[in-house]
C-alpha cells in the first residue's frame, strides 16, 4: 500500500517491556476486522529438506530434494532446512543477545533509532512512520555485506550506534551473518537445480551480496486476538532464512487460508522473496506471510534477508522465459527496490506488482522526455 503522510499527531510510544502488561491496546494497533488473527487456522505440514544430505550428492537425496524444492516453491514460497550444520550453540547464543538488546530500556535501545526513510536501525513498531494497523513487535535490523572489505560491518554498526560495550554483541553477530551467508550457498545450489539454471549460476549471482539481518521481538499481548506481531506481506527482499524459537506464531498463506507453521526444533524457516520470484520470472513464488502475538509468551525470532549486490541487474535468464511463461518483470536492483519500500510503499501482498508499475511509469517519462528533446 502507498505510504500516506506523516501522521500529525504525537506518535503512540511502544514501550515492550511495558505494554506488555496492559490490558487495553491503543487503536493504532488494533486491525481491522477482515486481517485479525482467525481461530481456526489450519496447521501447515512444512516440507523438510536434508541439507547435508543434498550437499553430500547422495543421488536419491538430491532428486527428493529438488522435487520438494519445486513443489513448494511453486505452491506458496517456503520450506524448512534440517540437517544444515549450524552450531545449536551459535543460535543459542543469538537468542540470549536479543534479550540482553530488548530488554534494555527504551532510551538505551533508542540509541540505535531507525530514522524515517532508512532500512536499518531499532524500531519500537512502526510508530513514527505509521498511523495504523501497527505490528506488535520490536525489531533491530543492521547491514551485511559479503564483500571482503566489508568484513566488519555489522561490528562497527555496533560499535557505532550503541558504544563500545556493545563490541563483543556485534563481533558475535557478525560471526552469525557470515554462517548465514555460508548457508545460503547450500540452498542457492538446490534452487539452482531445481529451476533447472545449473548448480552454480545462483551462487555466482549472489556473490557480494549486500544483505539484512533482522532481529524480531515480539512481546506478550493481552488482547492477541486484536492485533499482529506482522501484518500480511511478501518480503520484497530474495530469499528469508529465519530461525523462530519454540513458541509459535509464523502463518503462511496459500488455498485461500491462513496455515501456522509449527516450529521444528533444528530447523530454519526458508521462503521466497519478491526479488527472487522476479529472477525466476514468477516461476517461484514470494511467500505471503504474517505473525500472530500470544497473551503467555515472548516470541523471538532471527531473519537473515538474502540480497544481491547492489550494482547487480535482477533480471531473469532466457531459458525462464517462454511463450507460455512471458516476460513478467522490469529489470531493477536491490537498492531500487529497497528505497521504494521505505519511501514510497508499506510492504504487503502486491509490492512487487506497484513496484513494477512505478518502474514503468518511469521508463515511460524518461521515454517522452528523450522523444522532447
Amino acid at each position: 500500500m502507498p505510504v500516506p503522510a506523516p501522521p500529525e499527531q504525537t506518535p503512540v510510544i511502544f514501550d515492550s517491556q511495558v505494554i506488555q502488561y496492559q490490558s487495553n491496546i491503543a487503536s493504532q494497533f488494533i486491525w481491522p476486522d477482515r486481517e485479525k488473527p482467525s481461530p481456526n487456522r489450519l496447521d501447515l505440514l512444512a516440507p523438510a529438506i536434508d541439507l547435508n544430505g543434498f550437499i553430500s550428492g547422495d543421488p536419491a537425496i538430491v532428486a527428493n530434494s529438488i522435487h520438494i524444492v519445486d513443489q513448494a516453491c511453486k505452491k506458496h514460497g517456503f520450506f524448512l532446512i534440517v540437517n544444515h550444520g549450524v552450531d545449536p550453540e551459535l543460535i543459542a547464543k543469538a537468542h540470549e543477545y536479543m534479550d540482553v538488546f530488548f530488554e534494555m530500556k527504551l532510551s538505551e535501545k533508542q540509541r540505535a533509532q531507525r530514522k524515517v526513510g532508512e532500512s536499518y536501525g531499532y524500531a519500537s513498531s512502526f510508530t513514527g512512520r505509521f498511523n495504523s494497523k501497527l505490528p506488535w513487535k520490536e525489531t533491530l535490523s543492521f547491514r551485511y555485506s559479503a564483500e571482503s572489505q566489508s568484513s566488519t560491518t555489522v561490528k562497527d554498526y555496533f560499535v557505532n550506534m550503541l558504544g563500545e560495550d556493545f563490541r563483543e554483541m556485534g563481533k558475535f553477530y557478525q560471526e552469525y551473518c557470515e554462517v548465514m551467508n555460508e548457508l545460503s550457498k547450500g540452498i542457492l545450489e538446490l534452487l539452482g537445480l531445481s529451476l533447472a539454471v545449473g548448480r552454480e549460476y545462483l551462487k555466482e549471482f549472489y556473490e557480494g551480496n549486500d544483505s539484512i539481518m533482522r532481529l524480531n521481538y515480539y512481546p506478550m499481548c493481552q488482547r492477541p486476538d486484536l492485533t499482529l506481531g506482522t501484518g500480511p506481506h511478501c518480503d520484497p527482499t530474495s530469499l528469508t532464512i529465519l530461525h523462530q524459537d519454540q513458541v509459535g506464531g509464523l502463518e503462511v498463506f496459500f488455498d485461500e487460508k491462513w496455515h501456522a507453521v509449527t516450529p521444528v526444533l533444528g530447523s530454519f524457516v526458508v521462503n521466497i522473496g519478491d526479488t527472487f520470484m522476479a529472477l525466476s520470472n514468477g516461476i517461484y513464488k514470494s511467500c505471503l506471510h504474517r505473525a500472530v502475538v500470544n497473551n503467555k509468551a515472548v516470541r523471538k525470532s532471527l531473519t537473515f534477508f538474502l540480497n544481491s549486490n547492489k550494482d547487480r541487474v535482477v533480471t531473469p535468464l532466457a531459458s525462464l522465459i517462454s511463450a507460455d511463461n512471458p516476460r513478467l518483470y522490469p529489470d531493477f536492483t536491490w537498492p531500487t527496490l529497497l528505497e521504494f519500500t521505505q519511501k514510497q510503499y508499506r510492504a504487503d501482498r502486491s509490492t512487487i506488482d506497484a513496484f513494477s508499475d512505478w518502474i514503468n511509469k518511469q521508463k515511460g517519462g524518461e521515454e517522452k522526455k528523450d522523444q522532447g528533446n
